[in-house]
């Protein structure tokens, strides 16, 4: 006997499941109020040392800004203040943006404002680990900004604020609906201790009871037969029951 085989049509596609998943890039914002009082005594303390506010957490990292008075650079002798944004907590690869404000103390609200929160096209987030840094060398001339409406009863006023780019992926979602223990027992016996959408009566030794057809049929092919049988009683209204005491019936 020869062998029957059977084959794919090439033409006909086959069908096979399709599965999705979306990956997500969001930043969780977070900003931090740094004051410097006592900015002149601050002068001379070195090139490359730095006054350090208090650590803030965003993202559930720490941050700190870093103010450093005589510049960060020795190539540029102390002629400018630097103004960075450390990581101070252990981390691999955190990736975050930066916005540092130096504020205008005058009312005029003109503050000066370096921010990369408005470049991420250009060159991304930046990519820190611990204790690595963001910020500028050349924030400001300190011959311009000793003579500004930044500087103030010898205080400078600085706000930071740290985007840490977050990246997940999430695949289908699955609802599930939790579902009750069944006690449809109960909530018959309820319905008809409450005598509602009752559709016929019984009367056992004078007394009368309100029962639902379509329960007693369930339960009993007894009483299937009387009420939907093709012998079924025509007057439901009130079914008589002989020989039997209430106390049985109840049961």
């Amino acid at each position: 006997m020869g062998t029957i085989r059977v084959c794919k049509d090439p033409t006909k596609p086959s069908i096979t499941p399709v599965t999705t998943s979306t990956a997500r890039n969001e930043t969780i914002n977070g900003s931090h109020q740094f004051k410097i009082s006592g900015y002149s005594l601050s002068k001379g303390m070195g090139i490359g040392k730095y006054i350090a506010s208090d650590t803030f957490i965003v993202g559930g990292y720490a941050w700190a800004v870093y103010f450093y008075p005589d510049g960060k650079s020795a190539e540029d002798n102390a002629a400018y203040v630097s103004l960075f944004i450390a990581l101070a907590s252990e981390g691999t690869d955190v990736r975050a943006l930066f916005e540092l404000t130096l504020l205008d103390q005058s009312g005029k609200e003109r503050h000066k404002v370096h921010t990369h929160f408005g470049r991420t096209l250009e060159s991304g987030p930046y990519a820190l680990k611990y204790r690595g840094s963001m910020g500028y060398k050349r924030f400001f001339k300190r011959t311009l900004l000793e003579t500004s409406d930044y500087l103030k009863d010898d205080c400078l006023s600085v706000s930071c604020c740290v985007g840490v780019v977050k990246s997940y992926t999430e695949g289908p979602k699955t609802y599930s609906i939790p579902v009750p223990p069944s006690d449809i027992g109960k909530q018959f016996g309820k319905l008809l201790d409450g005598g509602r959408f009752t559709d016929v009566n019984f009367e056992v030794d004078g007394e009368r009871f309100a029962a639902h057809k379509l329960v007693l049929a369930t339960r009993s092919p007894v009483f299937k037969a009387q009420l939907f049988g093709p012998l079924k009683d025509q007057n439901t209204q009130c079914i008589k029951v002989e020989d039997m005491e209430v106390p049985v019936f109840k049961l």
